[in-house]
Order: structure tokens, then C-alpha cells, then sequence
């Protein structure tokens, strides 16, 4: 019995049954006992490892990506790079290193770095791993802490995306978008019914899954008219974000990188939780575990409502392909001898090729002007075609 489960047993006995994103989302990230919230969850130690873990290169192939999109799309003289979830911070630490190797091209530009993070824990990891430190500000200010990186550039921490100032922003968001909450829906003889977290009347220390006896708002709302499939996930704040980037990519340029796994609108129930890298029941010991759910890039395709070109989703291995990744392992094998960091580069190259490469996709976010063939700005895209520098 944790305390979280105390806790959704209180709420479910006064109110009813709840939706499956009510309990995501108070699982993941209540501030008192949500899993995310005073806890380091990454690496072998933890429950589940990332590809910036695995592997430097990832992270600097991405910081290309996002230099290459930068001088695409005309070289803006402010550069803000917002992540959302940075973890420990590993990703970005990375970029930044790639930032300043290649500062000559980024010379004449103001670079900012702004982080989503709503853990405590998580955010001052980041603080230690990317600043040499840092300052709590005070609540009348949108962000709630404001460092500097090793290099000079300042960075923001944000509760909200919505806090984060507009302006010419690339957007980060790995391995983000799968753990916000999602409603489970499936079909039946009397039409779609959401499926809901409720105490097991067998074991009242337990919970199950049931289905709603009528509709709900949300199996009302949420379901797609042209849907085929007999069972649904739906992931409403994946739109609602996925909304705001474009809203901003569209007004003030910059683009958006999204970075996950999921499916085409092609999956049916992919909600599950991970414990000490394994799989785990998502209803036994809520508050110990991860709980994820794979990614319908084809839902955020229909959010944008065509108001970006989007690209993707490709899977992880040919994007970092295309980015270059057999030369970048080349050149880092051939700049040292030992032979452990070899081995360890060359495994997790494997990594991030073989079974995460199979797994993981990448999907864009472009103004629609960088298409147009008469544009001056009109070339391909990095990583999802030919890596191209003018």
C-alpha cells in the first residue's frame, strides 16, 4: 500500500471511479507523492534509460539539426531553444557543447535556453549538470529559476509552456509527449466507452479497470469520426501542446522536434509502466513507477490543423543516419585509444541504431515557407533528408 495508492483509494471512494488520465496524472505528477516530482528515475540505477544517456552523439547530432534548421530558416538574431522534460539535463548539456564548438556560425547571435520542468528533484539536477549557478526568482516572474551555462548563456526554468516567452523558438520535446495523460476508450455494442481506474471490489486494497456504463465528455469529444480501430488512446494535453508549438512556429518562425515512440494511429493498448527497467503492472503500487503510453503522431498531425508542414514521424535509426552518425563515430573512435571508451561508444551506437532505433521516431515542426520551391529559404530538411550547409 504506498501513499499514492492511499491516496487514489480516498479520491475514488468520495467521487467514483476515475479516467485513466486523472490517474496518470496524479500518479506522475502530484506534488506531494507524484513519481516524477523527488526522484531520479534515468540510467541503470533508475527505471528506464534515454538515448542522451546512451550516448553523446545523439544529443550533438540533434544540436546540428538544430543550428542547420536555425540557418535554414534565415539565421534570426535571437535563438531561444526550449525543451520540454529535460530530464537530467544531459540532452541539452550536449547541445550546448555543440553550440560552442561551431560559436563561429552562431557569432552574431543571443541564445537562451528555457526549460519545461515541473519536478524539484529533476530541475536541480539540471542546475548542477548545466550551470555553475543558480537563482530562485521570485513568484511575480514567469520563470522560477535563472541560471547561466558554463559558456555564458543564460537559462530559464519554467513550470508551464505557456510561460515561456514567444518569439523565433526551437522546441525540443524527448521522450515528453509519452508520459502526459492519456483516456483509454473502447467499443462496444452501445457505442464508444471510456475505460476507468476503480477500486477492485474483491480486494480493497487493489484497483482495475472498468468501463463507464454511458458515454463521457471525453468519449464524446476525442473519439475521430473516421476511427477504426476498436480500442483508442488519447492523449488531449499532447494536442493542446502540440497546438501551442505550431501556434508559435507559425507566427515567429523556428521549428519543433519531437522525439519518441509511437505509431501512425495504427496502435490500440500500448499503456504501460516500467520498473527497474521492466515491465509493470500500471495499476499495482501507483507512485513506483513509470507509466507511459505510446505517441499517435497521426493525432498530432490532425491538431496542427496544416497550420506547419510537418515531417515524420521517421524512425530514430535513419534520421541519425541521415545526420551523419557512422561519420561522427568514426571521427570520435579515431581521437582516442582506450580501449573502454571504444567499447563504449560503439555499444551505444548499437543502442541507438539497433533496438531504440527501431523503436523511436522523429517528427517535425516547420514553417510552411521552408517548402516553398520559389522561397529563398526552400531546401531540404536535416535528418529527414540530405544534411545540407550554405
Amino acid at each position: 500500500m504506498t501513499p499514492m495508492l492511499k491516496h487514489l483509494i480516498m479520491k475514488i471512494k468520495s467521487t467514483g471511479p476515475i479516467t485513466v488520465a486523472e490517474y496518470m496524472r496524479e500518479v506522475l505528477t502530484n506534488p506531494l507523492k507524484g513519481y516524477y516530482m523527488h526522484q531520479d528515475m534515468f540510467g541503470e540505477q533508475g527505471d528506464f534509460v534515454t538515448s542522451p544517456e546512451i550516448s553523446q552523439i545523439f544529443g550533438e547530432l540533434i544540436g546540428i539539426w538544430f543550428i542547420s534548421e536555425w540557418m535554414a530558416t534565415g539565421k534570426s538574431p535571437k535563438f531561444q531553444l526550449v525543451e520540454l522534460g529535460p530530464g537530467r539535463g544531459s540532452l541539452i548539456d550536449d547541445i550546448l557543447r555543440v553550440f560552442t564548438q561551431l560559436s563561429s556560425i552562431l557569432a552574431n547571435c543571443e541564445i537562451s535556453v528555457h526549460l519545461v520542468e515541473v519536478s524539484p528533484k529533476l530541475s536541480e539536477m539540471q542546475a548542477s549538470m548545466l550551470t555553475n549557478e543558480k537563482v530562485e526568482l521570485p513568484e511575480s516572474s514567469s520563470a522560477y529559476m535563472h541560471g547561466i551555462s558554463k559558456t555564458g548563456i543564460p537559462i530559464f526554468w519554467y513550470r508551464n509552456l505557456n510561460e515561456v516567452p514567444e518569439g523565433n523558438s526551437f522546441y525540443l520535446a524527448h521522450e515528453f509527449l509519452d508520459a502526459l495523460p492519456i483516456h483509454k476508450f473502447q467499443k462496444t455494442e452501445n457505442g464508444w466507452r471510456e475505460l476507468l481506474v476503480d477500486i477492485d471490489p474483491e480486494a480493497s486494497d487493489k484497483l482495475r479497470f472498468v468501463l463507464a456504463p454511458s458515454s463521457t465528455p471525453a468519449s464524446k469529444s476525442f473519439i475521430h469520426d473516421q476511427e477504426s480501430r476498436d480500442h483508442v488512446e488519447v492523449c488531449p494535453d499532447a494536442g493542446v501542446t502540440i497546438q501551442k508549438l505550431a501556434s508559435n512556429v507559425e507566427n515567429n518562425g523556428g521549428a519543433a522536434l519531437i522525439i519518441d515512440y509511437g505509431h501512425d494511429g495504427t496502435k490500440t493498448d500500448t499503456f504501460r509502466g516500467f520498473r527497474g527497467h521492466k515491465l509493470h503492472d500500471t495499476l499495482l503500487s501507483p507512485g513506483s513507477a513509470d507509466l507511459t503510453a505510446d505517441v499517435d503522431f497521426s493525432y498530432l498531425r490532425r491538431m496542427v490543423q496544416k497550420r506547419v508542414a510537418t515531417l515524420g514521424p521517421l524512425k530514430q535509426k535513419e534520421f541519425l543516419k541521415n545526420m551523419g552518425i557512422d561519420v561522427r563515430l568514426q571521427v570520435l573512435l579515431q581521437n582516442t585509444d582506450d580501449a573502454v571508451t571504444r567499447s563504449h561508444l560503439f555499444q551505444g551506437y548499437q543502442m541507438l541504431m539497433d533496438k531504440m532505433g527501431e523503436r523511436f521516431y522523429f517528427f517535425a515542426l516547420l514553417p510552411h515557407y521552408r517548402f516553398k520551391p520559389d522561397h529563398s529559404l526552400s531546401s531540404p530538411v536535416a535528418g529527414f533528408g540530405e544534411l545540407l550547409w550554405k
